[in-house]
Protein backbone atom coordinates (compact mmCIF):
# COMPACT_ATOMS: atom_id res chain seq x y z
CA UNK A 1 0.00 0.00 0.00
CA UNK A 2 1.35 3.49 -1.04
CA UNK A 3 1.00 6.36 1.16
CA UNK A 4 0.93 9.93 0.73
CA UNK A 5 -0.23 13.26 1.84
CA UNK A 6 -0.87 15.16 -1.35
CA UNK A 7 -4.69 14.70 -1.72
CA UNK A 8 -6.35 12.77 0.90
CA UNK A 9 -9.49 11.84 -1.46
CA UNK A 10 -11.41 9.94 1.27
CA UNK A 11 -11.71 12.88 3.14
CA UNK A 12 -12.78 15.12 0.15
CA UNK A 13 -15.30 12.23 -0.68
CA UNK A 14 -16.49 12.17 3.32
CA UNK A 15 -16.67 16.73 3.36
CA UNK A 16 -18.82 16.16 0.28
CA UNK A 17 -21.72 13.81 1.31
CA UNK A 18 -21.42 15.45 4.99
CA UNK A 19 -22.47 19.19 3.26
CA UNK A 20 -24.85 17.24 1.18
CA UNK A 21 -26.35 16.06 4.08
CA UNK A 22 -26.28 19.19 5.78
CA UNK A 23 -28.49 20.98 3.06
CA UNK A 24 -30.81 17.49 2.63
CA UNK A 25 -31.19 18.36 6.91
CA UNK A 26 -31.87 21.85 6.46
CA UNK A 27 -34.38 21.47 4.08
CA UNK A 28 -36.04 18.94 6.59
CA UNK A 29 -36.17 21.32 9.41
CA UNK A 30 -37.45 24.26 7.23
CA UNK A 31 -40.63 22.08 5.74
CA UNK A 32 -41.20 20.92 9.31
CA UNK A 33 -40.61 24.23 11.01
CA UNK A 34 -42.87 26.12 8.11
CA UNK A 35 -45.03 23.49 7.72
CA UNK A 36 -45.42 23.90 3.54
CA UNK A 37 -43.14 21.52 1.38
CA UNK A 38 -42.23 23.93 -0.80
CA UNK A 39 -40.22 26.86 0.36
CA UNK A 40 -38.87 28.65 -2.81
CA UNK A 41 -38.44 27.78 -6.56
CA UNK A 42 -35.24 25.63 -6.08
CA UNK A 43 -37.67 23.09 -4.20
CA UNK A 44 -40.47 22.23 -6.89
CA UNK A 45 -40.42 25.39 -9.30
CA UNK A 46 -43.94 23.85 -11.34
CA UNK A 47 -45.46 22.91 -8.03
CA UNK A 48 -44.63 26.25 -6.67
CA UNK A 49 -46.34 27.95 -9.75
CA UNK A 50 -49.37 26.29 -9.61
CA UNK A 51 -49.92 26.79 -5.93
CA UNK A 52 -49.66 30.45 -6.62
CA UNK A 53 -51.82 30.25 -9.52
CA UNK A 54 -54.06 28.30 -7.38
CA UNK A 55 -53.75 31.00 -4.26
CA UNK A 56 -54.98 33.87 -6.96
CA UNK A 57 -57.83 32.18 -7.83
CA UNK A 58 -59.05 31.67 -4.00
CA UNK A 59 -58.22 35.15 -3.32
CA UNK A 60 -60.40 35.91 -6.13
CA UNK A 61 -63.38 33.64 -5.37
CA UNK A 62 -63.07 34.63 -1.35
CA UNK A 63 -63.37 38.66 -2.50
CA UNK A 64 -66.31 37.52 -5.33
CA UNK A 65 -68.15 35.93 -2.36
CA UNK A 66 -67.74 39.36 -0.02
CA UNK A 67 -68.92 41.27 -3.28
CA UNK A 68 -71.89 39.01 -3.76
CA UNK A 69 -72.72 39.32 -0.04
CA UNK A 70 -72.91 43.27 -0.49
CA UNK A 71 -75.03 43.27 -3.60
CA UNK A 72 -77.36 40.71 -1.22
CA UNK A 73 -77.26 43.39 1.32
CA UNK A 74 -78.49 45.93 -1.21
CA UNK A 75 -81.51 44.53 -2.59
CA UNK A 76 -82.49 43.72 0.98
CA UNK A 77 -82.52 47.10 1.76
CA UNK A 78 -84.63 47.71 -1.29
CA UNK A 79 -86.75 45.07 -0.26
CA UNK A 80 -87.05 46.25 3.37
CA UNK A 81 -88.52 50.36 1.61
CA UNK A 82 -90.48 48.60 -0.92
CA UNK A 83 -92.02 46.68 1.88
CA UNK A 84 -93.00 49.99 3.77
CA UNK A 85 -93.86 51.33 0.70
CA UNK A 86 -96.57 48.23 0.79
CA UNK A 87 -97.97 49.21 4.03
CA UNK A 88 -98.59 52.69 2.83
CA UNK A 89 -100.44 51.83 -0.21
CA UNK A 90 -102.19 49.44 2.44
CA UNK A 91 -103.55 52.26 4.31
CA UNK A 92 -104.03 54.24 1.17
CA UNK A 93 -106.72 51.64 -0.17
CA UNK A 94 -108.75 52.08 3.30
CA UNK A 95 -108.62 55.49 2.73
CA UNK A 96 -110.09 55.66 -1.07
CA UNK A 97 -112.59 53.10 -0.15
CA UNK A 98 -114.07 55.28 2.71
CA UNK A 99 -113.89 58.45 0.40
CA UNK A 100 -115.33 56.96 -2.22
CA UNK A 101 -118.22 55.95 -0.50
CA UNK A 102 -119.77 59.69 -0.82
CA UNK A 103 -121.68 59.51 2.63
CA UNK A 104 -118.61 61.65 4.14
CA UNK A 105 -119.06 65.71 4.26
CA UNK A 106 -116.54 67.88 2.54
CA UNK A 107 -114.34 68.04 5.87
CA UNK A 108 -114.38 64.25 6.10
CA UNK A 109 -113.26 64.06 2.81
CA UNK A 110 -110.72 66.68 3.26
CA UNK A 111 -109.21 64.65 6.07
CA UNK A 112 -109.20 61.51 4.23
CA UNK A 113 -107.27 63.45 1.16
CA UNK A 114 -104.95 64.92 3.53
CA UNK A 115 -103.86 61.54 5.04
CA UNK A 116 -103.50 60.20 1.51
CA UNK A 117 -101.31 63.39 0.43
CA UNK A 118 -99.48 62.55 3.48
CA UNK A 119 -99.00 58.92 2.40
CA UNK A 120 -97.63 60.13 -1.22
CA UNK A 121 -95.28 62.13 0.67
CA UNK A 122 -94.25 59.67 2.53
CA UNK A 123 -92.92 57.54 -0.74
CA UNK A 124 -91.45 60.57 -2.18
CA UNK A 125 -89.18 60.48 1.08
CA UNK A 126 -88.49 56.61 0.94
CA UNK A 127 -87.54 57.01 -2.51
CA UNK A 128 -85.11 59.80 -1.91
CA UNK A 129 -83.35 58.59 1.18
CA UNK A 130 -83.30 55.24 1.17
CA UNK A 131 -79.62 54.81 0.64
CA UNK A 132 -76.91 51.96 0.54
CA UNK A 133 -73.27 52.66 0.91
CA UNK A 134 -73.97 56.11 0.76
CA UNK A 135 -75.21 55.38 -2.68
CA UNK A 136 -79.42 56.23 -3.47
CA UNK A 137 -80.61 52.86 -3.68
CA UNK A 138 -84.14 53.94 -6.09
CA UNK A 139 -81.45 55.98 -8.62
CA UNK A 140 -82.49 59.93 -9.47
CA UNK A 141 -86.02 60.97 -8.91
CA UNK A 142 -86.94 62.09 -12.24
CA UNK A 143 -88.41 60.01 -15.14
CA UNK A 144 -91.70 59.09 -15.93
CA UNK A 145 -94.22 56.14 -15.33
CA UNK A 146 -93.15 54.57 -19.11
CA UNK A 147 -89.44 56.07 -18.46
CA UNK A 148 -88.17 55.18 -14.81
CA UNK A 149 -85.00 56.69 -14.01
CA UNK A 150 -82.67 53.35 -12.69
CA UNK A 151 -80.03 52.90 -10.12
CA UNK A 152 -77.86 50.36 -11.92
CA UNK A 153 -75.66 48.14 -9.51
CA UNK A 154 -72.76 45.77 -11.63
CA UNK A 155 -72.04 42.80 -9.24
CA UNK A 156 -68.70 41.47 -9.96
CA UNK A 157 -67.38 37.89 -9.15
CA UNK A 158 -64.24 36.42 -10.66
CA UNK A 159 -61.92 33.52 -10.03
CA UNK A 160 -59.04 35.29 -11.67
CA UNK A 161 -59.45 34.00 -15.37
CA UNK A 162 -61.47 35.29 -18.32
CA UNK A 163 -63.37 32.85 -18.45
CA UNK A 164 -64.70 33.08 -14.77
CA UNK A 165 -65.51 36.35 -14.67
CA UNK A 166 -69.24 37.81 -14.67
CA UNK A 167 -71.14 41.14 -14.18
CA UNK A 168 -74.41 41.03 -13.03
CA UNK A 169 -75.84 44.39 -13.28
CA UNK A 170 -78.70 44.91 -11.07
CA UNK A 171 -81.23 48.09 -11.95
CA UNK A 172 -83.51 48.90 -9.49
CA UNK A 173 -86.21 51.74 -10.94
CA UNK A 174 -86.94 54.97 -9.18
CA UNK A 175 -89.52 55.13 -6.04
CA UNK A 176 -91.31 58.31 -6.16
CA UNK A 177 -95.27 58.82 -5.91
CA UNK A 178 -95.17 59.71 -9.49
CA UNK A 179 -93.36 56.37 -10.43
CA UNK A 180 -94.18 53.07 -8.11
CA UNK A 181 -93.50 49.61 -8.50
CA UNK A 182 -91.94 47.61 -11.62
CA UNK A 183 -93.97 45.63 -13.77
CA UNK A 184 -92.72 44.40 -16.80
CA UNK A 185 -89.32 43.75 -16.27
CA UNK A 186 -87.13 41.30 -18.23
CA UNK A 187 -84.36 39.48 -16.65
CA UNK A 188 -81.23 39.00 -19.94
CA UNK A 189 -77.93 37.23 -20.20
CA UNK A 190 -75.53 39.99 -20.63
CA UNK A 191 -75.02 41.16 -24.15
CA UNK A 192 -71.11 41.29 -23.65
CA UNK A 193 -69.17 38.25 -21.97
CA UNK A 194 -71.17 36.48 -18.80
CA UNK A 195 -73.60 37.51 -16.13
CA UNK A 196 -77.05 39.32 -16.63
CA UNK A 197 -78.78 42.45 -17.29
CA UNK A 198 -82.07 43.64 -16.00
CA UNK A 199 -84.52 45.75 -17.95
CA UNK A 200 -86.79 47.95 -15.64
CA UNK A 201 -90.31 47.75 -17.40
CA UNK A 202 -93.46 50.29 -16.72
CA UNK A 203 -94.09 51.78 -13.23
CA UNK A 204 -97.70 53.32 -11.55
CA UNK A 205 -98.37 57.26 -11.25
CA UNK A 206 -99.79 58.01 -8.21
CA UNK A 207 -98.71 61.46 -8.12
CA UNK A 208 -101.69 63.18 -9.94
CA UNK A 209 -104.35 61.17 -7.90
CA UNK A 210 -106.59 62.82 -5.06
CA UNK A 211 -109.25 61.58 -2.29
CA UNK A 212 -110.74 64.84 -2.95
CA UNK A 213 -114.35 63.70 -4.47
CA UNK A 214 -116.08 60.63 -4.64
CA UNK A 215 -114.93 60.03 -8.25
CA UNK A 216 -111.54 60.93 -7.21
CA UNK A 217 -111.07 58.14 -4.96
CA UNK A 218 -112.60 55.47 -7.11
CA UNK A 219 -110.04 56.43 -9.53
CA UNK A 220 -107.15 56.98 -7.20
CA UNK A 221 -108.16 53.41 -5.83
CA UNK A 222 -107.91 51.88 -9.22
CA UNK A 223 -104.51 53.42 -9.58
CA UNK A 224 -103.61 52.01 -5.60
CA UNK A 225 -104.10 48.98 -6.23
CA UNK A 226 -101.64 48.98 -9.88
CA UNK A 227 -99.24 50.33 -7.94
CA UNK A 228 -99.43 47.70 -5.16
CA UNK A 229 -99.16 44.87 -8.06
CA UNK A 230 -96.33 47.05 -10.12
CA UNK A 231 -94.66 46.94 -5.86
CA UNK A 232 -95.16 43.40 -5.76
CA UNK A 233 -93.81 42.57 -8.79
CA UNK A 234 -90.43 44.19 -8.08
CA UNK A 235 -90.47 42.70 -5.14
CA UNK A 236 -89.85 39.27 -6.88
CA UNK A 237 -87.52 40.69 -8.54
CA UNK A 238 -85.51 41.52 -5.87
CA UNK A 239 -86.07 38.29 -4.25
CA UNK A 240 -85.21 36.15 -7.46
CA UNK A 241 -81.92 37.93 -7.63
CA UNK A 242 -81.17 37.67 -3.96
CA UNK A 243 -81.86 33.62 -4.76
CA UNK A 244 -79.15 34.15 -7.52
CA UNK A 245 -76.60 35.90 -5.16
CA UNK A 246 -77.16 33.20 -2.46
CA UNK A 247 -76.53 30.72 -4.84
CA UNK A 248 -73.59 32.43 -6.74
CA UNK A 249 -71.97 32.96 -3.59
CA UNK A 250 -72.65 29.16 -2.61
CA UNK A 251 -70.70 27.65 -5.89
CA UNK A 252 -67.71 30.50 -5.54
CA UNK A 253 -67.31 29.39 -1.33
CA UNK A 254 -67.11 25.61 -2.91
CA UNK A 255 -64.65 26.16 -5.67
CA UNK A 256 -62.90 27.86 -3.20
CA UNK A 257 -62.91 25.16 -0.57
CA UNK A 258 -61.56 22.85 -3.30
CA UNK A 259 -58.86 24.80 -4.33
CA UNK A 260 -57.78 25.12 -1.30
CA UNK A 261 -57.64 21.33 -0.92
CA UNK A 262 -55.92 21.48 -4.16
CA UNK A 263 -52.98 24.11 -2.85
CA UNK A 264 -53.05 22.35 0.49
CA UNK A 265 -52.07 18.93 -1.27
CA UNK A 266 -49.20 20.28 -3.17
CA UNK A 267 -47.56 22.93 -0.68
CA UNK A 268 -48.41 21.17 2.74
CA UNK A 269 -45.24 19.26 4.36
CA UNK A 270 -46.07 15.28 4.81
CA UNK A 271 -44.93 14.98 8.03
CA UNK A 272 -45.18 11.65 8.01
CA UNK A 273 -41.97 11.60 5.11
CA UNK A 274 -40.12 14.41 6.63
CA UNK A 275 -40.19 13.04 10.23
CA UNK A 276 -37.89 10.11 8.72
CA UNK A 277 -36.12 11.86 6.47
CA UNK A 278 -35.19 13.74 9.53
CA UNK A 279 -34.17 10.97 11.59
CA UNK A 280 -32.40 9.61 8.33
CA UNK A 281 -30.02 12.66 7.74
CA UNK A 282 -29.68 12.88 11.77
CA UNK A 283 -28.02 9.78 11.31
CA UNK A 284 -26.27 10.59 8.22
CA UNK A 285 -24.45 13.41 9.36
CA UNK A 286 -23.14 12.14 12.38
CA UNK A 287 -21.91 9.17 10.58
CA UNK A 288 -20.61 11.56 8.13
CA UNK A 289 -18.94 13.54 10.57
CA UNK A 290 -16.93 9.68 12.05
CA UNK A 291 -15.78 9.16 8.42
CA UNK A 292 -14.59 12.49 8.11
CA UNK A 293 -12.80 12.26 11.49
CA UNK A 294 -11.38 8.35 10.21
CA UNK A 295 -10.73 9.76 6.80
CA UNK A 296 -8.39 12.48 8.45
CA UNK A 297 -6.90 10.27 10.59
CA UNK A 298 -5.46 7.88 7.65
CA UNK A 299 -3.00 10.31 7.03
CA UNK A 300 -1.35 9.90 10.77
CA UNK A 301 -0.39 6.86 9.24
CA UNK A 302 1.98 8.65 7.22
Amino acid sequence: MSLGVLNNIAATYAANNLSNTQTSLQNVLTQLSSGSRINSGADDAAGLSLANGLQANQSALTQSASNVSLGVGLLQTADGALSQVNNLLNRAVTLATEAGNGTLNASQTGAANQEYQSILAEINSIGATTTYNGQAVFGAQTGTATAPATADFSIYTSDGSATGTSTDTLSIAQLSSASVGDTGGVVASATTGNGITYTVGTDTDLSTTSLSSSANAQTALTAINNAISAVAAQRGYLGSQINTLNSIASVETTQSENLASAENSIMATDYTQATSELSKYQILTQTGISALAQANSTQQAV
